[in-house]
């Protein structure tokens, strides 16, 4: 690992109570997520170095699950050690899957959403604004060569013409490591190659998609044990964005299974994508609209339990890449490419999200406010939600 990371301890009650508020607060999806966390350990609390927590943010692109929880998993287990990954972890998820499980109780008891648009509507404009100043703050770092900056570029043209994330991020490091490998060789200089980027993690993720997949091939009654593995096996192999697990869910629990409709499903994409925390709390609606409150509790586990496995045999392997000089410059060529991911991530969210005058307004002065004072983000946020009610937006 580069030099940077700050070490002095902290209690799990510290770690608690960040990732609770964050899991709270945390509006927008993935992109706004490490943009708060961002905020929280580097700028505000000095946990990290933006090297360092560049260096979790990529490691984590290139493993399965959901990359901010990952992100919140690393954290925690650099500041606090086993038993942070696991409070870091928790806290960040519980707050969302328990708003989740009661709108899919309003959900299964009135038939419908619970009406919050005009609040949502507020909150959407502030988070593009805390994402785009966390991508002002991480690119300065992460782009810190010409060659670097290219790559990123060239990300932000392959993920908008439609090339598999995964694809664009292993692109990055191959080609980031082949541009060092051949300065290397040109000065007659001896490069030691280390070892491959996630390639133990994504080597055995077919032979687990395979044995979770038979795994999760059970008769059409639904259980809450199915459930889980189903879950659980989606947990293991998903890359990529919200549309991506749209996808597998769709796949097996309306196609192959037949336990939702189209509607009930789009209804449960919709409450992970507009409710805070991870978006992988779709598995807790979908399990209490299937199965109560056993079958989102396994659910949830279910689908996130794989993304500590992955970080803890992961995070170990981080400092290893970093010291040597070829696979730490496919750390950089992965960086990079990340924050060319979470741009088009953010442009299409602010297409989404500001829509009127008064929204631009929002997203303006909560841009501003981020620009020109120290203020914390949560407060922008509840202050978003208020400006949502009270212009009827």
């Amino acid at each position: 690992m580069r030099e940077g990371h700050v070490r002095h301890g902290t209690t799990l009650g510290e770690l608690a109570r960040l990732f609770l508020k964050l899991g709270t607060i945390g509006f927008g999806g993935p992109a706004a997520h490490i943009a708060l966390m961002e905020d929280e350990v580097v700028r505000r609390r000095g946990w990290l170095t933006r090297e360092a927590f560049l260096d979790y943010l990529g490691a984590t692109n290139l493993i399965p699950g959901p990359n901010s929880t990952e992100l919140a998993i690393e954290i925690g287990r650099d500041r606090a050690g086993w038993p942070g990954l696991i409070v870091a972890g928790v806290a960040f998820i519980v707050p969302a899957a328990l708003i989740v499980g009661i709108t899919a109780w309003a959900y299964v008891r009135f038939g419908d959403l619970p009406a919050a648009l005009a609040l949502f509507a507020g909150i959407k404009p502030v988070i593009i604004a805390i994402v785009v100043q966390a991508l002002w703050r991480l690119a300065r770092t992460a782009v810190k060569t010409r060659w670097l900056g290219m790559l990123a570029v060239a990300a932000i043209v392959a993920v908008a013409a439609g090339v598999h994330e995964l694809i664009v991020l292993v692109g990055a490091a191959i080609v980031s490591a082949m541009g060092v490998a051949a300065r290397a060789r040109d000065a007659d200089d001896r490069v030691d190659t280390g070892m491959s980027i996630g390639g133990p993690i994504l080597a055995s993720t077919p032979k687990l998609a395979g044995a979770l997949g038979a795994a999760a091939s059970v008769p059409a009654a639904v259980s809450v044990w199915s459930l889980f593995a189903i879950f659980l096996k989606i947990g293991s192999v998903l890359f990529g964005s919200g549309y991506v697990l749209l996808a597998f869910l769709r796949a097996d629990f309306v196609e192959r299974l037949g336990w939702l409709t189209e509607r009930q499903l789009l209804d449960a994409v919709a409450v992970g994508q507009v409710t805070p925390g991870p978006v992988f709390t779709t598995a807790t609606f979908i399990g209490y609209v299937l199965a109560g409150v056993p079958g989102a509790v396994l659910a949830t586990v279910g689908i996130f339990l794989p993304a500590f496995v992955f970080v803890a045999v992961s995070g170990p392997l981080i400092p290893r890449l970093r010291r040597s000089r070829l696979a730490g410059a496919a750390l950089d060529g992965v960086n990079a490419a990340s924050l060319g991911l979470m741009a088009v991530v953010t442009w299409q969210l602010g297409r989404a999200s500001i829509v009127s005058v008064s929204s631009c307004v929002v997203a303006l002065s909560a841009g501003a406010l981020l620009a020109t004072r120290r203020v914390n983000p949560a407060w922008l946020v509840v202050a978003g939600a208020l400006a949502g009610i009270a212009l009827g937006m």
